[in-house]
């Protein structure tokens, strides 16, 4: 069975996506990078390191720092799909961000995207 493609991609083409997803609703690259780190546990610099080498998402997960263990509060649909039904565990990652990302852009509260 074949990886999924975004397994391979690099998280550094995605990112600007991300930037612009949250900046079209007011809010800041600041606020993107804070959501990555605490989803990841990587520090800032780590994160932009990842970036500029072009990592792709399978291995920026799998070298994560630490997961964080409230990720499993993370509800909802992105991509027409449930995340807390994504059985594929890396899949599951990546969409974990994804929604985060959205409910930045949505005009969450920061310490309920952060699920304090």
């Amino acid at each position: 069975m074949s990886k999924h493609k975004i397994y391979t991609m690099s998280v550094a083409n995605v990112y600007p996506h991300y930037i612009t997803k949250a900046e079209k609703k007011g809010r800041t690259k600041s606020e993107v990078d804070e959501v990555i780190r605490w989803l990841t546990g990587y520090s800032q610099e780590a994160l932009e390191e990842l970036l500029e080498n072009q990592t792709d998402f399978e291995t920026f997960f799998a070298k994560a720092p630490q997961m964080n263990p409230l990720r499993h509060l993370i509800k909802g649909v992105i991509c027409g799909i449930r995340v807390e039904n994504i059985e594929e565990p890396l899949m599951q990652e990546i969409r974990y961000m994804d929604k985060l990302i959205d409910e930045l852009a949505k005009g969450k509260a920061m310490e309920k995207i952060l699920r304090k």
